[in-house]
């Protein structure tokens, strides 16, 4: 336990923590239709909850969900290596600025470790000055462009 709060992996039995999560997450980002408009079944959490390369984090203090992060493994094809992006950061707005954040990356450092990933990356919007501040401490910053590409119809 660190400072009040215990971080862990979520398992394909934790449906009801994702759940937890993901609506944190619509709280944490102000996009609750993105995160609870349309929720997934509990065959499709556990399936994913399955998949050795998804890694869901919870930072949880009193069984609350107080925190978490979804990254995803990838292995590279130019090296016999891989990535991990973290994809979805958050921590409940009563608990920022408590090294939550920093726990959860912290913890997700020791499972890349132990996969062999050869490093972890993030991506943060302009104007989300805590967290370009985090991760301006934790890593090298670099500027790159971001595009979201429809898929073909």
């Amino acid at each position: 336990m660190a400072d009040g709060f215990t971080i862990r992996r979520l398992e394909p039995a934790d449906t009801a923590l994702f759940r937890a999560l993901n609506a944190m997450f619509g709280k944490a980002f102000d996009d609750a239709e993105a995160y609870a408009g349309a929720p997934p079944s509990d065959d499709y959490l556990e399936s994913l909850l399955r998949k050795d390369h998804i890694i869901p984090l919870v930072a949880l203090a009193d069984d609350a969900v107080i925190g978490g992060l979804v990254a995803y493994e990838l292995d590279k094809f130019e090296q016999a290596r891989r990535e991990i992006y973290i994809y979805d950061l958050a921590v409940a707005e009563t608990h920022r600025r408590q090294g939550v954040a920093a726990a959860l990356i912290k913890h997700l450092g020791e499972i890349a470790s132990r996969r062999g990933a050869w490093v972890i990356y993030v991506q943060a919007d302009y104007g989300d000055d805590p967290a370009i501040a985090l991760y301006t401490k934790l890593g090298r910053r670099e500027d790159v462009m971001h595009f979201d590409i429809d898929p073909a119809e």
